[in-house]
C-alpha cells in the first residue's frame, strides 16, 4: 500500500518524538561524582562526606539564584567554626596563582594571617554587595556592638556568560540565607550557589569539594577543599586527555587539524577559580601560606596553566583550637605542627584540589541563561576516554 502524506507525517512525528525522548533522557541522566567513575586521585582516603565539611566545625551554605531568562548566579558561604569568627579568629593565608580577579579582604588576611569573618564566594560584579551584606550580618551578631572595623572576605569568578552580571543580582537576603543555612553535612555540587553560572574547560563548571583523612601515623589530620570552578585549559583526568579526545580545549583554534575553525572551548583558557582549603592540623599562617601554594599543583593536574586572564586564588585556614586567636588577646600561646610534618598535609591538599575540580565538572548540569547554553560534560564519553587510558579501574 503506498504511503500517503498523512502516514509519512505521522511517522515523522513519531520519529521526532523518539528523538526528543532520547535527548531528554540524555539530559536527565544522573550526574555522578568522580569516584563513581573510578577517578580517585592520590593515596589517602576521603572523609565520610568527601567534602570540606569533613573538617570538624566547617559548615557550608549555598543560595542559587535562577530568575527569568537572565539571572544564573548565587552565593556560597564557608564558615570555619560554629562560633563568632570575629571573636575567635582562625589563622589563614592566601596564595595568588594569577591575580586577575577581585578578592575582598585579601591584603589584611595576609598581613595579619587570620580570618575574622566567614568566606563568601559569588560573581565578579557582586563581590561588593556581598561584602556589604556580610558586614551588616556580622555587626548584628551578639557581642559585636563595639566593633568599629571588620575585614570581610569575599572571592569571585566571572559568570557573565550565563548570567546578566551587570544587573548585580545578589541581594543581602541571599547572603544572609547562605550564612544562616550553612551546615556540616554533605555539600551540594555542580550548578549551585556561586557555581550556578560558571564554565570550566568549555563545559558547565560549578562548585566541587573533596577531602582527605591522613593515617594516624601521619597525624590523623583532615584536609578539606571546596572550589568554584570557572577556568579553562586542556582538561585531563588523572592523566587521561579528556579535553583533547572530546575535542574541546584551550587554543584549539590554533592547533586543530581540521583547519582554521574555532574550537568550542575558550581559545585562551581564561576564567577564574577560587580554592578554599580547610584543615584541623594546627598550622600557623606561615605554613598555611605554604599549604595554599600547593593548591596550584592540584589545579595544574587537571589541565590549567593559570592563563593571563584567570584569577586563581587559594585561601587556606586551620580550625585547630590550639592556634585560635582571641580578638582581644594580648599574647598568643599556640601549639603548631612542625615543618617536618607538613609533607603529608601538602599531599592531601593537592589530591583533594584535583578531585574537587572533577566533582565540579561531573556534577554540573547543562544551564541556559542570558541567551546562551553551556552543556554539561557528557559522562558517557568521559567514561570511554578513561577506559581507553586505563583510568577507570576498580577502587
Amino acid at each position: 500500500m503506498p504511503r500517503t502524506p498523512h502516514r509519512l507525517f505521522l511517522r515523522l512525528t513519531v520519529a521526532l518524538a523518539g528523538l526528543c525522548v532520547l535527548s531528554a533522557a540524555a539530559q536527565d541522566a544522573p550526574r555522578v561524582r568522580a569516584r563513581d567513575l573510578g577517578v580517585a586521585p592520590g593515596i589517602f582516603s576521603p572523609g565520610s562526606n568527601n567534602a570540606i565539611t569533613d573538617v570538624a566545625g566547617v559548615r557550608v551554605g549555598q543560595v542559587t539564584l535562577s530568575e527569568g531568562n537572565t539571572v544564573r548566579t548565587g552565593v556560597t558561604a564557608i564558615l570555619p567554626h560554629p562560633g563568632n569568627v570575629y571573636r575567635s579568629r582562625v589563622p589563614a593565608a592566601l596564595h595568588v596563582g594569577n591575580g586577575f580577579g577581585k578578592f575582598v579582604g585579601s591584603t589584611q588576611v595576609n598581613e595579619l594571617g587570620e580570618l575574622e569573618t566567614p568566606i563568601l564566594l559569588t560573581c565578579t560584579l557582586c563581590v561588593w554587595k556581598a561584602a556589604d551584606a556580610m558586614a551588616d550580618w556580622m555587626l548584628a551578631q551578639p557581642d559585636m556592638q563595639q566593633v568599629r572595623s571588620l575585614n570581610v572576605v569575599v572571592g569571585e569568578t566571572n559568570d557573565g556568560g550565563l548570567n546578566d552580571i551587570r544587573a548585580r543580582p545578589i541581594t543581602a537576603a541571599a547572603v544572609r540565607q547562605a550564612l544562616e543555612s550553612a551546615n556540616s553535612g554533605p555539600v551540594q555540587e555542580g550548578s549551585v550557589g556561586a557555581g550556578t553560572g560558571t564554565v570550566a574547560f568549555g563545559w558547565k563548571g560549578g562548585i566541587g569539594t573533596s577531602s582527605r583523612k591522613l593515617p594516624e601515623s601521619l597525624g590523623g589530620w583532615t584536609v578539606g577543599v571546596l572550589v568554584q570552578a570557572n577556568f579553562g585549559g586542556v582538561l585531563q583526568v588523572e592523566g587521561a586527555p579528556v579535553g583533547r579526545e572530546l575535542d574541546r580545549y584551550a587554543f584549539q583554534n590554533a592547533v586543530a587539524a581540521q583547519g582554521n575553525v574555532r574550537g568550542l572551548a575558550d581559545d585562551r583558557g581564561d576564567g577564574s577559580v577560587i580554592i578554599v582549603v580547610a584543615t584541623d592540623a594546627p598550622l600557623s599562617d606561615r605554613n598555611l601560606r605554604r599549604l595554599a601554594s600547593r593548591g596550584m599543583m592540584g589545579l595544574g593536574r587537571t589541565g590549567s596553566s593559570a592563563s593571563n586572564g584567570s584569577g586563581d586564588y587559594v585561601l587556606a585556614f586551620s580550625t585547630a583550637e590550639s592556634v585560635r586567636r582571641g580578638f582581644d588577646a594580648a599574647q598568643l600561646q599556640t601549639t603548631e605542627l612542625a615543618n617536618e610534618q607538613m609533607s603529608a598535609v601538602f599531599q592531601a591538599s593537592v589530591d583533594a584540589v584535583e578531585e574537587s575540580v572533577y566533582n565540579a565538572l561531573f556534577m554540573a548540569t547543562t544551564v541556559s541563561g542570558n541567551g546562551q547554553t553551556v552543556e554539561a560534560i557528557p559522562l558517557d564519553k568521559v567514561r570511554e576516554v578513561l577506559r581507553r587510558h586505563g583510568v577507570e579501574a576498580p577502587r
